[in-house]
C-alpha cells in the first residue's frame, strides 16, 4: 500500500455524492481528454469517491497552490506543463528522470517528518511496454533483439526510445522524423541520460532504409495526417521501405484520437504487420498512474471493464 492509504476491505461502491479525495490533470487543450472518464470508471468500480478533475492552465504557481489541499491523491500532467513540473518536485522516478517528462504526480510521506512530499513518474513509458507484451503472443519472435523503429521527434518518441532500450531488448532503434533537427534532439538528449548513442540511427532517406535490417517493433508517435510537405513524403517513403520488408513484426500506433484506425496503421497492416491500437497505451498508462495513487497493484484494477469504457467512447467519437 502507498502512502495514500486506500483500505480496500470495505470498498463496496459507495453513493457518489460528496468527494473523499480529488486530482487533477493539468495541462492545455485537455476539454476532451479521456483521462477522467478512464480514472472515474476504475475508482467508481473500486468503491472509491475520488474524482479527476480538469485544471486547464500552465500556470504552474497556482497548481502547486491548489495540490496542497489535504484531499488531493495525484495528478496527471500533460503538455505543456511535463518538463517544467520537475523542478517543483521533491523526488523523481529514474524513468521520470532519464526521459526528462514527467506526466504523473503521487504522494509519500517522509518517514522522519511525516510530512508530504510530491514525487513525479513517467507512467508513459509503462503504457508503451505493456503495449506490447499485453497483445504480443510471442515477443521473443517478434522483436525482441530485433532493431526497432520510433517515428516522430516528440516527447512520445524519447518515451518510446526509452522503453525499446530498457525494457524490449531492442538491438538498434531507427528514427524516422519529417524534422531532421527534432531527431538530433532526442538523440542528444537521450545519449545524455544514458540510452542512446550509436544504438540510435536517423534513418533519412528510403535507400538507408533499404540497406537495413527489418525492425522487430514499431512506435509511431505523430498525428494522423496524409504528408503534403517534401519532408513528410520523403519520412514516409522512409516508413514505406520498412514495412515492405519480408521479415514482419509489430507497430503501436499511438495516435488515437479522434480515432485509433489510422492512415499509418492501415499502411502497417496492409503489409501484414500486427497494428495495437493508441488507446492500449492510454489504458496500461492510465493503470500504472492509479497504482501509485491508490496502492493497489495493476492486476487487481479493473482492467476489463475500463477497457470496455475507452472502447465505447472510442465508438461514439469514430461515429461522430
Amino acid at each position: 500500500m502507498s502512502a495514500v492509504g486506500v483500505d480496500m476491505s470495505n470498498a463496496a461502491p459507495k453513493p457518489q455524492t460528496q468527494l473523499d479525495r480529488h486530482g487533477y490533470l493539468f495541462g492545455l487543450k485537455i476539454q476532451a481528454s479521456m483521462s477522467p472518464l478512464f480514472h472515474k470508471t476504475i475508482y467508481s468500480e473500486l468503491g472509491l469517491r475520488w474524482e479527476q478533475k480538469l485544471f486547464e492552465s500552465a500556470d504552474i504557481p497556482q497548481f502547486l497552490q491548489l495540490i496542497k489541499d489535504p484531499n488531493f491523491y495525484g495528478a496527471s500532467v500533460t503538455m505543456p506543463n511535463k518538463v517544467s513540473i520537475m523542478k517543483h518536485l521533491d523526488e523523481l522516478t529514474e524513468e521520470c528522470r532519464e526521459v526528462g517528462a514527467c506526466n504523473t504526480i503521487f504522494l509519500k510521506q517522509d518517514p522522519a517528518t511525516g510530512a508530504r512530499r510530491y514525487c513525479g513518474t513517467n507512467t508513459d513509458v509503462v503504457g508503451i511496454r505493456e503495449s506490447f507484451y499485453q497483445n504480443v503472443a510471442n515477443p521473443d519472435a517478434r522483436f525482441h533483439d530485433r532493431p526497432a523503429l520510433v517515428i516522430g521527434g516528440g516527447g512520445a518518441a524519447r518515451s518510446a526510445v526509452y522503453a525499446l532500450h530498457k525494457w524490449m531488448r531492442a538491438t538498434r532503434i531507427y528514427l524516422v522524423n519529417r524534422d531532421a533537427a527534432e531527431v538530433a534532439a532526442v538523440i542528444d538528449e537521450c545519449t545524455a541520460h544514458g540510452y542512446g548513442g550509436e544504438r540510435l540511427v536517423h534513418v533519412a532517406t528510403p535507400g538507408e532504409a533499404e540497406r537495413l535490417e527489418a525492425p522487430g517493433a514499431i512506435v509511431a508517435c505523430v498525428p494522423d495526417f496524409s504528408p503534403r510537405t517534401p519532408e513528410e513524403h520523403t519520412a514516409r517513403a522512409v516508413i514505406r521501405t520498412f514495412l515492405g520488408k519480408e521479415r514482419k513484426g509489430c507497430m503501436l500506433e499511438m495516435c488515437y484520437n479522434p480515432t485509433p484506425y489510422t492512415e499509418l496503421g492501415g499502411l502497417a497492416e496492409g503489409e501484414g504487420w500486427q497494428v495495437i491500437l493508441g488507446t492500449e497505451a492510454l489504458i496500461w498508462q492510465g493503470l500504472e498512474q492509479d497504482k501509485f495513487w491508490t496502492g493497489i497493484e495493476v492486476k487487481d484494477l479493473p482492467i476489463q471493464k475500463v477497457s470496455e469504457v475507452i472502447a465505447g467512447r472510442l465508438s461514439q467519437i469514430s461515429k461522430l
